[in-house]
């Protein structure tokens, strides 16, 4: 009966409460006025400051926090085990207070909500005191905490869904409030209602936030650069629609103060169409009536013949002319900036052309611009490795152009940009920003280097590419909904080279639609530094951030139905079977079953390792308190290490020589019984774990059960070294939070793996029918054909379809060893058809390299280049390994050294996972480490700072 109480009072006393307008009554009784006849009209606690005094305002919040605590006390009173009830009172009380006083509630639940749980609400309270220091922007951090406050609940209170649901609501319909009423803090104390008639045909300027869809891209991105505090030229805006008059009127044009009147039409100066020189621009306009005749002249120039030609071929929808006036600049030097090369489409160059007077000059061929070229690097802090160019304009001023367009660049996401530039003589003016087409979409290494490395087979891509891109693909919608239906997902990834590229502008471009940092992933998988998004953006998505999160808080219940129902049994079945024995009907058929099983197991595979990074990231825990004994190559690691104890017991230390062979251990160990127990472990040992490879992830490496050598040189060296990983068990609640992440990361790649291993088996017995029928040639030839080839194949194996393929076999791997001798390979690609790549310039002086730092510790050493697990070698402590990336596989030869560097990689790839387990210092993401560093060649890694100093 006290719960039907309950829920009776919670959903009439709070609304009514909610409704009791107690501020105005305050306010009235000190100051004599009706605060719905003034200001915004809205009853708030920022009005009665306003319009009250202090003391109504005092007095107001003080009857405001009473009212939230009151309504979860009675909450907590009837339901004190259902914290759910608590929230529910809250948003019964917003309701009534907006439904008769037009304001917000935010003292309410904040004074509520610090009842109900303190612990977050201080979290949310210092994330964002330090997001305000960091934006200063007070309309942010308002908004930021609707979002940070349900996500704080659904992840601390992760098995309380009605809670999580109920705080999310709260968060929505405090937006939603936000968003009907304005808020008096942006009145003056006096300032007429809003019911007053606003003026529509005011002057728009560059001062202000201008929308591309309205104004065009180019008045658009120049009122951004100038709000991120570039100068720009003063600057006036006409939308397509407007009526120039009144700003011809304002404007005061002389010889003394010439204006240019430029194009800016919508959808011009865009990532699909540049339109360059498509459009009229009129300098020196002196004049009221030059002025006009100029503006009517460049809104005309939107349907010359050329430039609706222009928007044909490219396929542009038709819109409409802005037009942009703003002050000329009396230019001594100008010209164009590309901050990447469009001709070489790789590298570190700014390419610069440059004229004495106006830059016009440049884009109308009239005159022939010096050419200079400038080489940049660094992150944060820019410099110039080289410079190539000579002419009239001073080599320090082409320099500071070169970082203005690096330093643009980066602020529009890493998209290269073409900058028309001016200087005269005392300022460096931006005239136009806009992005390089011809170089889109970008390329990068820097994440697919990790999750697929190496040189790729064509039959791996086959498979791997649709399983990865379908699932993010899934991922996408499950935030986006029917806005995702226009996305090919198909170009999320792709070949370079042989190697794995992700679209990152396609990527960046999803991510912000979805209301998230463009550099999400890279965040989560690297700790990249994250700008923000567009804050109405992130709130439009938070219905389906929410459906993303509820993903993520059932994700270890989902996997472990899965791991019973649907994985163990279908691995149990296919162990089971002699794949030798099966015909090609039959090995078709356990293809799709795997495949079906992958598909399943690639959306684990992928939200495991983001869930783990995000919560590790959300709590501050630091990697190295982080148990990944449950990750199938430490298990197998720390299995072998003990197995390792206890043979080093059987051995005798003053007869055994461990540089040998590992075979003469092995022999010296079946002499013995106790050794024939430690040699059967270790079979066992290489059957349990012989799913492993040097690459986890491509299905043309032989696994350690195909090929369990490099397992037994580890074996040997765990003996000599007699060093087992220690285990620190003691952990708090939000280490536990994150750990159970981590290890569900590690059962979900022992499933992955054990799948692509059954694959690749499989494809093995395809391999040899074909190879005794002749079908086939050589070992190795299906993994140079594409899985619809090979279903083509088993289906139709007439003799012109395996004539074609023989001949597409002979091409494919002529390419692939082609791809394979080019050893610098570069971390961007611009475009669809990237060039040959270049030799990096490198800084000679420069004897430190910057990484991400992997594992603490420092040490020196001699520097052993790796570039395949072929050639290794003479490893011992005393060696710091440098290779191109790390995987699975490359265990038995990272515990064996000193050290680590890595030229791809983050503090969650597997060289980084097992560099800390065996206390190994590591740096990861050491660009061009590889070419940059010589065997032999001594250095001093600091796991700590990430760096590599070159002794």
């Amino acid at each position: 009966m006290i719960n039907f109480w309950g829920v009776l009072i919670i959903l009439i006393f709070c609304p009514l409460l909610g409704a009791i307008p107690l501020i105005s009554w305050i306010s009235y009784a000190l100051s004599g006025k009706l605060l719905r006849n003034v200001g915004t009209g809205n009853i708030s606690v920022s009005a009665a400051f306003i319009h009250g005094g202090k003391l109504a305002g005092i007095l107001s919040v003080v009857s405001e926090a009473l009212k939230g605590i009151t309504v979860v006390t009675i909450a907590h009173y009837f339901f004190p085990s259902q914290s759910v009830w608590e929230i529910m009172a809250l948003i019964g009380l917003v309701m009534g207070r907006y439904a008769t006083t037009k304001g917000a509630g935010i003292t309410n639940v904040s004074w509520g909500l610090l009842i109900h749980d303190p612990w977050i609400v201080s979290l949310v309270t210092i994330i964002a005191a330090m997001g305000f220091l960091i934006t200063r922007s007070q309309e942010t951090i308002k908004f930021g905490v609707l979002v940070i406050f349900p996500l704080l609940v659904g992840i601390i209170h992760s098995q309380d869904l009605p809670r999580i649901v109920a705080s999310f609501f709260l968060s929505a319909l405090i937006y939603w409030i936000y968003s009907q009423i304005p808020d008096d803090l942006n009145l003056l104390v006096g300032e007429v209602s809003p019911q007053s008639p606003e003026i529509d045909d005011r002057i728009i300027t560059l001062e202000e936030e201008l929308d591309s869809e309205v104004v065009g891209a180019k008045s658009a991105t120049l009122s951004q650069i100038k709000r991120w505090g570039y100068s720009v030229p003063k600057g006036w805006v006409l939308a397509p629609a407007d009526d120039p008059t009144q700003l011809i009127e304002f404007l005061q044009p002389s010889p003394l103060s010439p204006f240019v009147v430029r194009s800016s039409a919508i959808g011009e100066d865009s990532q699909q169409a540049s339109a360059a020189g498509q459009y009229e621009t009129i300098l020196n306009v002196t004049s009221k009536e030059e002025l006009r005749q100029a503006i009517a002249k460049v809104k005309a120039s939107y349907n010359h013949p050329s430039a609706v030609e222009y928007r044909r071929h490219r396929s542009a929808k038709e819109a409409a002319m802005g037009v942009l006036i703003q002050q000329q600049v009396q230019s001594v030097f100008s010209g164009v900036a590309f901050s990447r090369d469009p001709i070489s489409q790789q590298g570190e160059a700014v390419v610069i052309e440059a004229v004495s007077g106006s830059p016009t000059q440049i884009v109308s061929g009239k005159v022939t611009p010096e050419q200079y070229q400038v080489v940049i690097a660094g992150d944060d802090k820019l410099s110039c490795l080289q410079f190539d160019g000579t002419g009239k304009i001073p080599q320090a001023l082409i320099k500071q152009v070169a970082y203005l367009a690096r330093r643009l660049e980066r602020r529009y996401l890493g998209i290269p940009q073409d900058i028309e530039w001016s200087y005269d003589g005392q300022n460096l003016w931006v005239l136009q920003s806009r992005p390089i087409t011809t170089l889109l979409p970008i390329w990068t290494r820097k994440i697919a280097a990790e999750v697929i490395p190496g040189v790729i087979h064509p039959l791996t891509w086959s498979i791997n590419s649709p399983l990865t891109c379908g699932v993010w693909g899934e991922i996408f919608t499950i935030v986006l909904g029917e806005r995702a239906q226009g996305l090919d997902f198909a170009k999320t990834a792709t070949l370079h080279y042989s190697r794995a590229y992700f679209n990152a502008s396609l990527l960046g471009e999803i991510f912000l639609s979805m209301g998230l940092p463009p550099e999400s992933l890279d965040f989560l998988t690297r700790g990249a530094s994250m700008s923000k998004p567009p804050l109405d953006s992130t709130l439009a998505n938070l219905p389906g951030l929410t459906r993303l999160l509820k993903r993520e808080i059932d994700l270890e219940k989902d996997f472990k139905w899965d791991y019973r129902q649907v994985f163990i049994p279908a691995l149990t079945e296919l162990s089971n079977v002699v794949i030798t024995e099966l015909s090609l009907d039959q090995l078709l058929t356990r293809l799709d079953l795997i495949l079906d099983l992958l598909r399943q197991g690639t959306y684990y595979s992928i939200l495991a390792p983001l869930s783990a990074a995000i919560r590790q990231s959300l709590f501050g825990i630091k990697a190295e308190k982080i148990d990944n004994s449950v990750t199938p190559e430490v298990a197998s690691l720390r299995a072998m290490s003990l197995l390792a104890a206890d043979a080093k017991q059987i051995l005798d230390d003053d007869h055994i020589d461990y540089n040998c062979e590992p075979e003469k251990i092995f022999e010296q160990l079946a002499t013995t019984t106790a050794g024939e127990r430690i040699l059967f472990e270790f079979d066992e040992l290489i059957q349990d774990y012989g799913y492993l490879s040097e690459v986890g992830t491509d299905i043309s490496v032989p696994t350690w059960r195909e090929n369990p050598q490099p397992v037994r040189q580890l074996f040997v060296q765990l003996i000599k070294a007699d060093q087992i990983p220690d285990l620190d068990d003691s952990r708090s609640q939000q280490q536990n939070l994150v750990q159970r992440r981590v290890d569900l990361k590690g059962r979900v790649t022992e499933v992955y793996s054990r799948l692509l291993a059954e694959l690749r088996w499989t494809f093995l017995a395809l391999e040899e029918i074909w190879l005794q029928s002749r079908v086939l040639l050589q070992p190795g030839d299906i993994f140079f054909l594409e899985l619809d080839e090979i279903r083509h194949l088993v289906i139709h194996p007439d003799v012109a379809v395996k004539n074609h393929l023989l001949e597409l076999i002979v091409q494919r791997r002529s390419q692939f060893l082609q791809d394979s001798q080019i050893l610098q390979i570069p971390p961007v690609v611009y475009g669809y058809n990237p060039p040959q790549p270049i030799t990096p310039v490198i800084n000679p002086a420069d004897n430190i390299l910057l990484g991400i730092p992997a594992s603490l510790g420092q040490i020196q050493g001699r520097v052993k280049i790796l570039r395949t697990l072929q050639a290794v070698h003479d490893i011992d402590k005393n060696t710091i390994l440098v290779v191109p990336y790390t995987d699975s596989g490359w265990v038995p030869v990272l515990v064996q050294a000193g050290g680590l560097i890595a030229e791809a990689g983050g503090k969650l790839s597997h060289g980084a996972i097992i560099a800390r387990e065996y206390g190994i210092p590591a740096v990861m993401d050491v660009q061009n480490a590889t070419y940059l560093l010589q065997d032999g060649q001594e250095v001093r890694i600091d796991g700590y700072k990430g760096t590599v100093e070159i002794l």
